[in-house]
């Protein structure tokens, strides 16, 4: 069975397909059963959508794969900590557990500015947990950045 390590590297390839096509480099992938049912990469930019989240892109890909919104015993593996749209959403999806790579001190909703998974109120719980290549992760970005302020 595929490892954390080997989904998170797909996901680094949707990372690099929205880095790109100009794209901020954030990559996702969902996983159920052991099998990749979705994939997703940033693209609020070329699609004129301000929620086109690659969290947000994975998720509805899931949703039309297995014909339900409800996307139970999944894993979504994402190149950067979710914000706060994506984190609610993955909640709202009743995804059973979250890999993460890179950390966003500036906009992550999963522990680094405020942690939505662990609001009592919610009615489901996310196993989440971050840091996986989170070098890789986080050069990309870093990377990606330093080449537009240039």
């Amino acid at each position: 069975m595929p490892s954390d390590l080997q989904f998170m590297r797909l996901a680094l390839e949707q990372a690099e397909c929205a880095r790109s096509q100009a794209e901020v480099p954030v990559g996702a992938v969902l996983v159920h059963a052991g099998v990749v049912v979705a994939r997703g990469a940033n693209c609020p930019i070329g699609t004129c959508d301000p929620t086109a989240h690659a969290e947000i892109m994975a998720l509805r890909a899931a949703g039309r794969a297995l014909g339900t919104y409800r996307l139970i015993d999944t894993t979504m593996y994402v190149t950067l900590e979710p914000c706060a749209m994506c984190a609610a959403a993955i909640v709202h999806a009743r995804v059973g557990r979250l890999v993460f790579g890179a950390w966003d001190p500036r906009a992550g909703a999963v522990g680094s500015t405020l942690n939505l998974l662990a609001l009592p109120s919610q009615n489901h719980r996310v196993d989440a947990f971050g840091g996986v290549l989170m070098e890789e992760c986080a050069a990309l970005l870093q990377t990606f950045f330093a080449t537009r302020r240039a």
